[in-house]
C-alpha cells in the first residue's frame, strides 16, 4: 500500500447552494475509505482504476505549473507497474469517490504540498481548495475542491462562502440518542455532471434564482448554524423547510420513486430527506428525531445512520 487511508465525506449542508455563496458544512465519514495498492493479481476493478489514473496522470502534467507540480515521472512509473485505487467508496453515491483519489494522489506525488501537520491558516485552505478542484475537475468537468479537501484534512470543513473556509469542531454525538443523520441507499448510480447542468440551466431563470436566494440559501445557512450550536429543535424546523425546498424546485435531482417517500416523511415527521450531494441517485440523505420511527417508516431500504443527536 501506498501512503495513508483516505476516507469519503458527507456533505451534511450546501449541496448546490455553495456554488452560489450559501454556507456549506462537510465531515469525514469513516465508514468507506481508499488507497493507492500495488497487486501481484489485480482484479478488472484493479485493472479499470489502472487505466483510469494513467488518464488522470496525463491530465495532472497539463495543469498550471504555478499552482502545483507533481513528480509525474514518479506517479507514471507506479501506474506502468499496475498501481490502482483501492477503494471500498461507492462511485455515484455522493461521498466523495474522486475526492479520496484526488487527495491520495496529492498526498504521495504532489510537489511541496501543504500537510496536515502545519498551521491551517485560511490562505492555505482557499490554496488546498484551488489545487483540488483543478485535479478533481477530471473526474467532474466542474468541482469544488471540497470533496478532496475533507478527505486530505480528515476533519469537518466549514463554507462560509467560496472564498472562506475553515476547520471547525462539530458537536459530540450522543451515542444513544433518538435522534440521527443517516444515508438512504436509493440503489442507483447518479451522475454529478447532468445534475450540475440541469442546475446551471434552470439558474437562467429569475424565479429560480430568487427561490435560491430567498428561500434554499436561508434555510441551508439557519441549518448550518444550527448544527454547530447543537440546536437541535431549529435545526430540525429548517430541516424540514430544506426538504420541501428541494422537494418543489429540485424534483429532477431526486429519483422518481423517491417522490411519494419524500413527501411522506414531511407529512408524518417521521424524517426529512434532502439530497446528499448533487442528488439523481446515490445516497440520500435522512434526518429523524426518533431513528427507530424512522427504520420502521423506511423498512424497505437500508439505512446507515452517520450521526447521533
Amino acid at each position: 500500500m501506498k501512503g495513508p487511508l483516505f476516507y469519503s465525506k458527507i456533505l451534511l449542508f450546501g449541496e448546490y447552494g455553495i456554488i452560489k455563496d450559501s454556507k456549506g458544512l462537510s465531515i469525514p465519514y469513516n465508514f468507506y475509505n481508499g488507497a493507492l495498492k500495488v497487486s501481484e493479481n489485480p482484479t478488472e476493478e484493479a485493472i479499470q482504476s489502472n487505466k483510469s489514473l494513467k488518464r488522470f496522470a496525463d491530465y495532472l502534467e497539463t495543469i498550471n505549473p504555478e499552482l502545483v507540480t507533481f513528480d509525474i515521472e514518479a506517479l507514471k512509473k507506479d501506474v506502468e507497474e499496475g498501481m490502482y485505487f483501492d477503494s471500498s467508496i461507492p462511485q455515484g453515491y455522493g461521498v466523495g469517490s474522486s475526492g479520496a483519489l484526488v487527495a491520495a494522489i496529492y498526498y504521495n506525488y504532489a510537489q511541496d504540498k501543504i500537510t496536515v501537520l502545519e498551521n491551517l491558516t485560511r490562505e492555505k485552505l482557499l490554496q488546498l481548495k484551488t489545487i483540488f478542484s483543478e485535479m478533481e475537475s477530471f473526474f467532474h468537468g466542474k468541482s469544488s475542491g471540497l470533496d478532496p479537501l475533507n478527505s486530505y484534512l480528515s476533519i469537518p470543513i466549514l463554507i462560509n462562502s467560496k472564498d472562506n473556509i475553515e476547520a471547525t469542531g462539530i458537536p459530540s454525538q450522543k451515542p444513544d440518542g433518538k435522534g440521527a443523520v443517516f444515508l438512504l441507499d436509493s440503489g442507483i448510480v447518479g451522475e454529478t455532471a447532468p445534475m450540475i447542468s440541469i442546475f446551471m440551466e434552470n439558474m437562467k431563470q429569475e424565479g429560480f434564482r430568487s427561490m435560491l436566494k430567498d428561500q434554499f440559501i436561508k434555510h441551508t445557512d439557519a441549518c448550518v448554524d444550527d448544527f454547530l450550536k447543537g440546536d437541535v429543535k431549529s435545526l430540525f424546523q429548517n430541516t424540514k423547510q430544506l426538504s420541501k425546498v428541494v422537494l418543489s424546485h429540485f424534483k429532477p435531482m431526486i429519483p422518481k420513486q423517491f417522490h411519494g417517500l419524500w413527501k411522506k416523511g414531511l407529512e408524518t415527521n417521521d424524517y426529512y430527506l434532502k439530497l446528499c450531494g448533487s442528488g439523481g441517485g446515490g445516497y440520500i440523505l435522512g434526518f429523524t428525531e426518533d431513528i427507530e420511527k424512522a427504520k420502521l417508516a423506511l423498512s424497505e431500504y437500508k439505512l446507515e445512520v452517520v450521526y447521533n443527536f
